[in-house]
């Protein structure tokens, strides 16, 4: 259990130091307001992830359990997601850069606007939500209750909260761009190589299931 549990937390991990919407969000509001109104952002981000985590979890665990030959499904549909993550991921290592310059936003925000940015930013991008799902879907499928797939929500938001808490404290001195964009590379292929190893398995064991 505890190895599954660390493949699929430094997968996340990966993803979550990897370029995105929400590094995007936490470094442009502390490139030009400081870190305040940037840890307010990440705050925000963090609550988006316990919601589409414990959704996903509490969503496909009653879908398991009312059918349980769905969850054959989860697995090729969520394995088939991490791996087209980690192959998207992989592709990305070979790029130069994080794909573009972040620029400063410099509208003003109190403590609550910038919260709610950040929730916004989480909770209305599709791909937070099928990663969730997808991630759910595996520990289903490595034979997880539902309490222990709701276990792992909280550990995914704190990892959020500490990594995008970094990057807010980092963009808000403004020097952290060139050393991000050196490192970029390496989280990705960190993310890339966890999110295969964990769409490859949940694929093949949905794809054994089929078979028989």
């Amino acid at each position: 259990m505890l190895a599954v549990y660390a493949l699929t937390w430094v997968g996340v991990l990966a993803a979550q130091m990897s370029p995105g919407p929400n590094l995007v969000a936490v470094a442009s509001v502390g490139l030009a307001q400081g870190r305040r109104p940037a840890l307010f952002v990440v705050v925000g981000i963090s609550s988006g992830m316990l919601v589409w985590s414990l959704a996903t979890a509490l969503g496909l665990g009653a879908l398991v359990e009312a059918v349980p030959s769905s969850l054959r499904l989860l697995k090729l549909i969520g394995g088939g997601y991490l791996l087209f993550l980690g192959l998207k991921a992989a592709r990305a290592t070979i790029r130069v850069g994080v794909g573009g310059t972040i620029a400063p936003d410099a509208r003003p925000l109190n403590d609550r606007p910038a919260w709610r940015r950040g929730v916004l930013v989480l909770l209305t991008n599709p791909k937070a939500a099928m990663m969730w799902a997808a991630v759910a879907s595996y520990l289903f499928g490595q034979g997880f209750g539902a309490l222990h797939v709701l276990a792992f929500g909280p550990m995914g938001a704190l990892s959020g909260l500490a990594i995008y808490g970094t990057y807010a404290v980092l963009f808000s001195t403004g020097a952290a761009m060139r050393g991000y964009t050196r490192f970029a590379g390496w989280f990705e292929g960190v993310f890339a190589a966890a999110f295969s190893v964990m769409g490859a398995s949940l694929l093949w064991s949905g794809l054994r299931d089929a078979q028989r």
